[in-house]
């Protein structure tokens, strides 16, 4: 029986190959052989006849449309690698035997996470919290693939998010040991659901403005929480935008090996941003001590003792 990966890597293609693929191969073909022959009283080059360069032009362009499902699916498995780590975590193995997991207020599993979302941004080392973060990445390479041909931009999409829910379950099965297979799909459905409020959510932040944004970030990666702080909302914001720019400016042919280089930015680093004005203010309103010019020493004769 096949492993866990090679099984997954088989959906993936196979979802792939029969789709748009197959089609163009099969018009490719359709068009060839409707194709009219060249006369006979046409002048012969043994180098390559018309009907020579229209087989290989044919055999390239059919090999090419064959080939593309695995390039796709090696690259968006590379930038989905990339969002997926962003806000990692581990639960204790030991833990996980005994069944002595620690519990969030919600009743989540609370692992152990050591990135900057769970420390400079306050985050819990949960599913959720792993979830959330990466599918804030995966809306930006989304917002990205729209500037793409409308087929070419669905199989990308397709294939990237096929990669998170294939991850997703099995998270669920092998760290939080959700062994029933329904449970894991009703699971899957609501993770579906919440994408689909994502995507919605951020474009309208992306089009209305930043508190747009940063509301929509405040309900989704934490939660709606009264505590939190507005300077990580305002970073977040500030990466997203940052990042969108960055995404923009790679050229379509270049997506497959630079999408994943643009998050080496962390958006940690946003915080000298947001902390400008304040220090800009905290420096003008900072009083300037002028030195007073030193007195001249004042001579005491000294009484001459009788």
């Amino acid at each position: 029986m096949a492993c866990r990966s090679c099984r997954r890597q088989l959906a993936l293609l196979m979802r792939q190959t029969t789709t748009a693929t197959e089609f163009q191969n099969v018009a490719i073909l359709r068009q060839f052989v409707a194709t009219r022959p060249p006369r006979l009283d046409q002048r012969r080059n043994f180098g390559s006849t018309p009907r020579q360069l229209g087989v290989r032009d044919i055999i390239a362009q059919v090999f090419k449309n064959s080939a593309e499902p695995y390039r796709v699916v090696q690259a968006t498995e590379h930038i989905y690698k990339a969002c997926a780590r962003e806000a990692s975590y581990t639960i204790s193995a030991k833990d996980r035997t005994a069944g002595t997991i620690p519990k969030t207020a919600e009743g989540e599993d609370l692992g152990e996470g050591t990135t900057m979302w769970h420390n400079e941004f306050k985050l819990p080392p949960t599913f959720s919290t792993w979830s959330q973060v990466t599918m804030l990445h995966m809306y930006l390479i989304f917002a990205r693939l729209r500037d793409l041909d409308r087929e070419v931009a669905r199989s990308w999409q397709r294939q990237l998010i096929d990669h998170y829910f294939f991850d997703a379950e099995e998270k669920m099965d092998l760290v939080h040991g959700i062994s029933s297979r329904g449970l894991r799909h009703r699971y899957l459905k609501d993770l579906f659901i919440q994408w689909r409020g994502i995507i919605a959510a951020y474009d309208e932040g992306v089009v209305k403005g930043d508190s747009v944004l940063a509301s929509a970030v405040w309900r989704n990666v934490y939660k709606a929480r009264d505590d939190v702080d507005v300077r990580a909302l305002a970073a977040i914001v500030s990466w997203m935008r940052l990042c969108l720019k960055m995404l923009d400016q790679i050229p379509d042919e270049s997506l497959y090996f630079q999408t994943e280089s643009v998050f080496k930015w962390p958006a940690k680093n946003e915080f000298m941003l947001v902390d400008k004005p304040v220090r800009e203010l905290e420096d003008a309103l900072q009083p300037t001590v002028t030195s007073a010019p030193a007195k001249a020493p004042v001579k005491v004769a000294a009484k001459a003792t009788a």
